[in-house]
């Protein structure tokens, strides 16, 4: 599986930060080509289920994911969601942790993921691609107004 690590620090509460980074249709104005739909019925919370369709014309995948752990952060304790991907296309898992530190809130973004069809050769190359994607989608949610 290609395996990466996004981690950023922003000024923002972390309250603010978990609202932005969860608010999950946000994320598909980052990523060319895609758009997010939310399946089940909000607010969210584990349960929740979701698609991320990316595509042009008739070529297009989805990323079908699932909350399976929901902890918005508190007073000294950190903010944790776990996503499984269940798609035909694209496998694996992401965590979001957000934690406040006397720097600031601290976000650490980690999947592992693995598309079908792409040999595994090619996981450093898809891990590469991803980090700098999910961080610029993580830079647009925690600098969007």
């Amino acid at each position: 599986m290609a395996s990466f690590r996004v981690i950023r620090t922003t000024p923002l509460p972390a309250a603010e930060t978990w609202r932005r980074l969860t608010e999950w249709p946000a994320h598909a104005e980052r990523v060319p080509l895609t758009r997010v739909v939310v399946l089940t019925a909000g607010p969210s919370g584990t349960g929740t289920r979701f698609v991320a369709r990316t595509g042009l014309g008739g070529w297009t995948f989805d990323d079908t994911m699932e909350i399976v752990r929901w902890q918005p952060p508190a007073p000294e304790l950190a903010g944790h969601c776990r996503l499984e991907k269940r798609g035909r296309v694209v496998l694996g898992w992401a965590e979001i942790e957000v934690r406040e530190t006397p720097e600031g809130t601290r976000v650490v973004w980690e999947e592992e993921l693995r598309l079908r069809g792409v040999p595994r050769a090619l996981d450093p190359a898809v891990a590469g691609a991803a980090r700098r994607v999910f961080g610029r989608v993580v830079d647009g949610l925690l600098t969007a107004r």
